[in-house]
């Protein structure tokens, strides 16, 4: 299946691309996305799918667009 991956903020520098396509087996799940792209598992991140929260173990479907960014602070 096909997923469109987004990323924000300084993951970008980190990984080398701001938005592109990804394949992946069908089932992956958002935190078997988030090993594809390799960020850190205990690294603090808000990851969306299609603009809605998706929980780590929630399986994608083709053409979903997933956002992953980083948790900011501060004020």
């Amino acid at each position: 299946m096909k997923v469109t991956v987004k990323l924000i903020g300084p993951f970008v520098q980190a990984f080398g691309f701001s938005e592109k396509d990804l394949e992946c087996p069908a089932g992956t799940t958002a935190d078997g996305l988030v090993a594809l792209v390799n960020i850190d598992k205990a690294r603090p991140k808000i990851v969306t799918r299609n603009g809605r929260a998706v929980s780590p173990d929630e399986a994608l479907a083709d053409g979903d667009r997933i956002v992953i960014s980083p948790i900011y602070s501060g004020g």
